[in-house]
């Protein structure tokens, strides 16, 4: 399964480069831009200069020949401006956008040359000249002279354009002066736009130049820069070294983290370097992280438009929900600026579903697969008759391990996307645990059923050992429902059959002896079956703690219970006070050999101690009104103790007239009001 990366992993190949012309606010363009290449194309110097069919003429001989009007009386007022030093030389100071009054305008020439430099200085000189063209227009006869000098601004406007785009668009390898000093041209041409279709009149000679929306231009800018930073393909890390635990990624998770990395470090330099130089109009944050956004929101819905494979659908959703929304929105840098941003989810609300609907379903079918393909191997090697492996000192299977991580994991993941969808998960993922433990009960019953093996009875001590680790992997979560855990109780009990019935198949034949000898042998039978006992014990010992305590709970019970039943069975009466105290001693003497062996084995069942006294006691008991306290407080402690089994008993009392005996079971008719206890002795002992 592919491991997620974050963005904490270094990747060279990924990281972005800030040097000149490489960073998303500094990369070189071309000399002219797609779009710049619309505009009217740049004149030459001699285009720029006055002349009439023929050939070039000195601009006063025009003057001869033509009253002056309008914007030739402009261009000759720039034409005989003072001329600036030779642009060759270097530039100490960035010169303010701001017009002089007292400056003589430069010439045509000089606004060309001055200009193909990118000397953003001339913008204000520029702005005047098409000001004067727009007023002076209404005045003037000549349409075919007025186009031609229309067509020389314009070509000095792209000059102009070409200058400042090549500076906001590469705005970390300028001076900030500069790059000030570009913006503010900007902005200037965004006002005059504004103001230009605000004062818009009539039909005009001249052609709409207006509006220019050179602030347009410089979003266009960042977007081509921004697709530039963010495209990538297998060739972009090819030869780089990759991040570890990436070697197996798919090309999508490739190209996710390029982006992912790009637009957070790249955000990051533009809140911290290029925010505080850009005026409050550029909204520069809100712009740069658009169009990271709209990239990559675009790349992930061409994405889903497909079918994707399980891996694709879980990245996809990692994505959306989890990384990009809480490494890059939230990241502690960015995610002040991030809130007016306003950017919302890199998918709809619809296609999130539909991938959270497919993504879980995946994920229960793996998880399906991956349970019965451990299942399938763990009756393998139960078929294979070899000894379990031993974990300190017990019998041990990886079987609950793996199906608990592949639990555990499948709910990690789900939330590591989002809360929600772990919740989602759950339930799913309980009822596939459900599905698994039934059929893993079925597959240790089938095992059961066949012919015992050498180690049969070790590979039914691992499995029980599983079902511990099974509940407790799960009992901390309160909301895993217990009917879960059914097929586990089933197998703990079957289990723990199996590894008595031959003891006790052997003890009871011993047990019999009791009533055969009249308990005139008691003492040697109980220290018989405590001997046969303790020769099982050791076995036991592979089986978990826990374990260890039940399996001995349960031959305690079965000891008790067996004692019990040879009272129950009706072939002794004694008819005197002797005979029933001399009973009662050597039962009291055997409870206490019995519950001594049980406790000393770690046997747990407390409860059961008081149950051979007791009825030894009212065995020993002759006075009616004392019997029926001792069957009421016997009663309480056992809720399952019937009239039947108080008959079976007072049977032995030979001396009781029926009279007596009816008025002592009366007393178990109220007993259900007692507080009754969550375990059962007599509900194990039929009598009739």
């Amino acid at each position: 399964m592919m491991k997620m990366m974050t963005f904490s992993e270094t990747n060279p190949s990924m990281s972005p480069q800030y040097e000149s012309g490489t960073s998303p606010v500094g990369r070189k363009p071309s000399a002219v831009s797609e779009t710049e290449s619309d505009s009217t194309s740049l004149a030459s110097s001699e285009d720029l200069s006055p002349h009439k069919e023929g050939g070039s003429i000195p601009y006063k001989e025009e003057k001869k020949k033509k009253k002056k009007k309008g914007i030739i009386k402009m261009l000759d007022v720039f034409s005989k401006g003072i001329r600036r030093k030779s642009h060759s030389e270097p530039i100490a100071e960035v010169p303010q956008t701001e017009v002089k009054p007292d400056a003589p305008p430069p010439t045509v020439e000089e606004l060309y040359s001055a200009l193909e430099q990118g000397r953003l200085d001339m913008a204000p000189h520029l702005l005047m000249l098409e000001r004067a063209l727009v007023r002076d227009a209404a005045g003037m006869n000549e349409e075919e002279d007025l186009i031609r000098q229309q067509s020389k601004v314009e070509a000095l406007y792209t000059l102009l354009r070409v200058a400042v785009m090549s500076v906001v668009h590469r705005p970390l390898e300028n001076e900030p002066g500069l790059l000030h000093q570009a913006l503010k041209i900007i902005l200037e041409q965004e006002q005059e736009d504004q103001r230009v279709m605000a004062e818009a009149k009539g039909p005009s000679a001249l052609a709409t130049t207006r509006p220019r929306r050179w602030l347009k231009l410089w979003q266009e800018g960042v977007r081509r820069s921004v697709e530039e930073r963010m495209n990538w393909s297998p060739s972009t890390t090819l030869d780089a070294p990759r991040p570890r635990g990436t070697e197996a990624s798919s090309e999508a998770a490739q190209s996710f983290l390029h982006m992912g990395k790009t637009m957070k470090e790249d955000l990051l330099i533009v809140a911290q370097r290029l925010q505080p130089l850009y005026p409050a109009e550029f909204d520069v944050f809100r712009t740069y992280a658009q169009h990271y956004h709209n990239y990559f929101s675009d790349q992930l819905n061409s994405m889903v438009q497909f079918e994707l494979n399980e891996q694709d659908t879980a990245l996809l959703l990692v994505w959306v929900q989890n990384l990009y929304p809480n490494e890059i929105i939230n990241n502690p840098k960015l995610s002040k600026e991030f809130q007016g941003a306003d950017l919302g989810s890199l998918l709809p609300p619809k296609e999130i579903h539909k991938l959270e609907v497919t993504y879980l379903s995946n994920e229960m079918a793996t998880i399906q697969e991956l349970m019965m393909r451990g299942l399938g191997l763990e009756v393998k090697r139960w078929s294979e008759d070899k000894e379990p492996m031993k974990l300190e000192g017990c019998f041990h299977s990886e079987l609950p391990i793996d199906i608990i991580q592949m639990i555990s994991g499948a709910q990690i993941k789900a939330e590591n996307i989002t809360a929600a969808l772990g919740k989602q998960i759950k339930p799913l993922l309980m009822a596939k645990l459900s599905s698994f433990l039934k059929s893993y009960q079925q597959a240790f019953t089938d095992f059961t059923e066949k012919n015992k093996q050498k180690h049969y009875r070790a590979i039914i001590m691992a499995n029980i050992n599983n079902c511990l680790t099974f509940r407790t992997s799960t009992d901390k979560d309160s909301e895993v429902p217990s009917y879960i855990f059914y097929p586990l109780s089933e197998i703990e009990q079957s289990g723990f059959n199996i590894l008595l019935q031959d003891l006790f198949l052997e003890l009871k034949n011993l047990f019999k002896k009791l009533t055969q000898t009249r308990w005139t042998t008691h003492e040697e039978t109980v220290a018989e079956i405590i001997k046969i006992t303790s020769g099982y014990l050791p076995e036991f010992k592979a089986l978990r703690k826990r374990y260890q305590e039940d399996i001995m709970e349960a031959i305690h019970l079965y000891l008790v219970k067996e004692y019990i039943i040879r009272l129950c069975k009706k072939r002794l009466v004694l008819k005197t006070a002797d005979l029933q105290q001399n009973l009662a001693k050597w039962i009291f003497m055997d409870a206490k050999n019995i519950q001594s062996f049980c406790a000393e084995n770690g046997s747990p069942a407390a409860w059961l101690e008081p149950a051979l006294p007791t009825l030894a006691e009212i065995i020993r008991l002759q006075d009616t009104s004392a019997i029926k306290i001792e069957v009421a407080t016997f009663a309480s402690r056992f809720p399952d103790f019937s009239k039947g089994h108080l008959g079976s008993i007072l049977f032995i009392k030979g001396n009781l007239s029926n009279s007596e005996i009816k008025s002592i079971k009366s007393i178990l008719d109220d007993s259900t009001l007692l507080t009754r206890s969550s375990k059962s002795l007599f509900s194990h002992i039929k009598v009739g």
